[in-house]
């Protein structure tokens, strides 16, 4: 009997240790759609500008994500549909990329006036089909590479 139940758990050990490996590997697979999966710590985001468009009924927002070594430009650029007017603030600061692609920005200077309270956000980078994203870890908003953008 001893051996009997031995025999079982042995069998249904080695079945888990299957179905491990293929959850395993489905959850390889979705991480690398997302992105998530790929080691980009030696990418280099130097000279490289990220956008986000927001369409609305009545104007249309396009945000400019602009990194030059450590310092950054973070541009605002708002078209008013009605009136077909743009205003724009262009912001200046750092930031700092962490190890695990983790992007931080803090731009403390209004069109190279300090302001008292600075724009800060965060991204996680990520990569998919070899176009660099910037998701916006609070709001889950990505900016594309600009540089995919003009491609298409």
């Amino acid at each position: 009997m001893k051996k009997i139940i031995a025999l079982l758990l042995f069998i249904s050990a080695l079945g888990l240790k299957g179905q491990y490996g293929s959850i395993n590997a489905i959850l390889d697979r979705l991480e690398e759609k997302k992105g998530l999966n790929k080691n980009l710590k030696n990418v280099s985001i130097d000279d490289v500008k990220f956008v986000l468009i927001k369409d609305f009924g009545d104007h249309t927002e396009r945000y400019f994500f602009i990194i030059k070594g450590n310092k950054s430009t973070y541009v605002e650029v708002f078209d008013d549909k009605q009136t077909g007017g743009t205003s724009s603030n262009v912001f200046s600061g750092d930031i700092v990329r962490s190890k695990h692609q983790i992007i931080s920005l803090r731009a403390d200077q209004l069109e190279g006036k300090k302001i008292p309270i600075p724009i800060t956000k965060t991204f996680l980078l990520t990569e998919q089909k070899n176009i660099l994203y910037l998701i916006d870890i609070n709001s889950r908003e990505r900016w594309i590479e600009e540089s995919a953008i003009n491609k298409k």
